[in-house]
Order: structure tokens, then C-alpha cells, then sequence
């Protein structure tokens, strides 16, 4: 197996598909181009699950997400995440995500797109069906 490729993330942006199985995932990285991802619910709901709460009233935002077009969502090379494995880091989290089409993806992100992630995966649960759930 290939090692996971591994981006610092600068911004980030999601999008909820119709049915409510996953969230498009658009990474704007350092040094790198964006890269997008699907993730499905269940997933989403472990993270809102795990991923820790700002605690920071000074915690600055990261800059303005990519745009997620509907040229990604067509794009049949998008791969899905099978799971992710995080691991907290001082000041960040790292996220390795086991994709399906393509070898493993790792994120690294700093609070404030960690507190991104979180308010915009909260934002989608009302839209997001966990078929997983018991």
C-alpha cells in the first residue's frame, strides 16, 4: 500500500448532496492544489462526535474556502473516504482519511479550520441521513 499523501489544509468548504449520504469536501492546501473527497455520513457524524469543541473566543477563521463547483460533484475520479483515523496534534489535528479510488489522504488542520469543519458539519446534520445509526 502507498503512503497517504499528506496536505496542510488552508481553507476548506463542504457541500451536502441531495440525497443526504455525504459531504463534498474541498481542501484549499499549502503548496498544493485543492483536493476533493466525499464523505459520507456516517463518517461526519463520528467526527461531530469526536472532533473537540473551540474553547477560544479569540480563535481567528481561516480564510475563504474554495468554491465547490458542479464540475466536482461531476467529477467521476472524486474518491469516497472509507474511514478516517484522526490523531490530535499540539495546535491541530490530523486526519488520515482510507479513500476508495485512490491512495489514503492526509490532512493536517490547525484550530481554526478544525472549528470550520465542525460548524459547517453541524450545520448539514438536519440534511444528512446516518444509515449507520442503531
Amino acid at each position: 500500500m502507498k503512503p497517504a499523501v499528506i496536505r496542510q489544509v488552508k481553507s476548506l468548504s463542504m457541500s451536502c448532496d441531495r440525497i443526504g449520504n455525504l459531504l463534498l469536501t474541498k481542501f484549499s492546501n499549502h503548496g498544493a492544489g485543492d483536493v476533493c473527497i466525499q464523505v459520507p455520513a456516517n463518517i461526519v457524524f463520528w467526527l461531530l462526535q469526536h472532533l473537540p469543541a473551540n474553547r477560544d473566543p479569540r480563535l481567528q477563521a481561516p480564510p475563504a474556502g474554495p468554491t465547490i463547483t458542479q464540475m466536482d460533484w461531476d467529477n467521476p475520479n472524486t474518491p469516497r473516504a472509507l474511514f478516517v483515523n484522526c490523531k490530535e496534534l499540539p495546535g491541530a489535528i490530523r486526519m488520515t482519511f482510507a479513500l476508495d479510488a485512490k491512495q489514503d489522504l492526509t490532512v493536517v488542520l490547525d484550530r481554526g479550520n478544525v472549528e470550520l469543519l465542525r460548524q459547517i458539519m453541524q450545520m448539514y446534520t438536519k440534511d444528512l441521513i446516518n444509515l449507520e445509526a442503531e
